[in-house]
C-alpha cells in the first residue's frame, strides 16, 4: 500500500523557513519533517510514498538524490565520476515524486496521483507537516474492518482545524466544521479534529472534485456512512508556525514522542 504525502504547499505561516526551502524540508533534529513522517509509517512496513509536489519541489528531490552521498564516507573517481561508499546509512524507502502543481490544492494534488497508485485497493494520504505516536498497522486494520470507503484519525492537540463530529458506536464521522484561522486562537481548546494520517479506497480518487481540497470529500462520504474515525489517544503535533519548528526541536533532544522506530 502507498502513502501520499502532500509536499507542495507554501507554508507562508513560516516564513522564516520556508522563504527558502519547502516546509517538508524544515529541520527537527537535523532532519527534514518529511524524513520523521516516513519513518513513522515505515515502521510498520509501509515504506513506498508518492510525494505530491509543488512549491520547491526540486529541493526535495535533490534532498533524497543527494542523501547517499551526504551521509554516506565516498570515494569519488572524478574522470568516471564512479562513487565507490565505504557505509550505507541510507533508509530503505521507495518514493515517487511527481510534481502535482505549484498552486494546486489538496484534493487536486491527490487526483493528479491516481495514476501512481498502481493496483492496490486502498492507498494512505498524510500531510507533510505532523508526526504522532501512531500504529499506522493498527489503523489500516481499523479501516478495512470498518468496510467504509475513507477513513480519518482523530486526534485532540488543542488547535485551530477543522473539528469532527463522531458517532462513537459505528465510529463514523457525522459532521466535519472547516474552522477558519483567527488571530485570537485558544491554543489550549481540546476539541477533536483530524490528525491527518488517512486510508482510502482507491474508489474515492473518482469523488474528489477538481480544483478542490483534500477535505471537501468529507461531506459526500458522510453523507453516503462512508467515512470512518480511527481515535488516536496518543500523542500528536503539527508544525505550522515558526513556533511550533522550535518546539518540535525541543521535543526531540527531550521527549520525541514520534520516534517509534528504534
Amino acid at each position: 500500500m502507498k502513502t501520499i504525502i502532500l509536499c507542495g504547499g507554501t507554508g507562508t505561516r513560516m516564513k522564516e523557513e520556508t522563504e527558502f526551502k519547502p516546509k517538508p524540508l524544515v529541520l527537527v533534529g537535523g532532519k527534514p519533517i518529511l524524513w520523521h513522517i516516513m519513518k513513522i509509517y515505515a515502521h510498520y512496513g509501509f515504506n513506498e510514498f508518492v510525494i505530491a509536489l509543488g512549491y520547491k519541489g526540486e529541493m526535495i528531490k535533490e534532498y533524497f538524490l543527494n542523501e547517499r552521498t551526504l551521509l554516506n564516507d565516498f570515494t569519488l573517481e572524478t574522470k568516471t565520476g564512479d562513487i565507490t561508499l565505504h557505509n550505507n546509512e541510507c533508509e530503505d524507502f521507495k518514493i515517487t515524486f511527481v510534481d502535482t502543481g505549484l498552486h494546486s490544492l489538496t484534493g487536486e494534488r491527490v487526483r493528479r496521483l491516481k495514476d501512481h497508485i498502481g493496483e492496490d485497493e486502498h492507498f494512505m494520504v498524510t500531510y507533510g507537516d505532523g508526526v504522532a505516536n501512531i500504529d499506522i498497522e493498527d489503523l489500516v486494520r481499523f479501516h478495512k474492518t470498518q468496510e467504509s470507503e475513507g477513513t480519518i484519525t482523530a486526534v485532540k492537540p488543542g488547535t485551530r482545524f477543522g473539528f469532527l463530529d463522531i458517532d462513537e458506536d459505528s465510529k463514523k464521522l457525522k459532521s466535519f466544521f472547516q474552522h477558519k484561522i483567527t488571530h485570537d486562537e485558544d491554543d489550549h481548546s481540546k476539541d477533536t479534529i483530524n490528525g491527518g494520517f488517512m486510508v482510502f479506497n482507491k474508489s474515492v480518487l473518482d469523488k474528489i472534485e477538481k480544483d478542490s481540497m483534500i477535505e471537501e470529500i468529507f461531506p459526500k462520504l458522510i453523507e453516503d456512512k462512508a467515512l470512518s474515525v480511527y481515535s488516536h489517544a496518543g500523542k500528536w503535533k503539527c508544525m505550522d508556525t515558526y513556533k511550533e519548528v522550535e518546539e518540535m526541536n525541543k521535543l526531540w533532544d527531550v521527549e520525541p514522542f514520534w520516534k517509534i522506530w528504534n
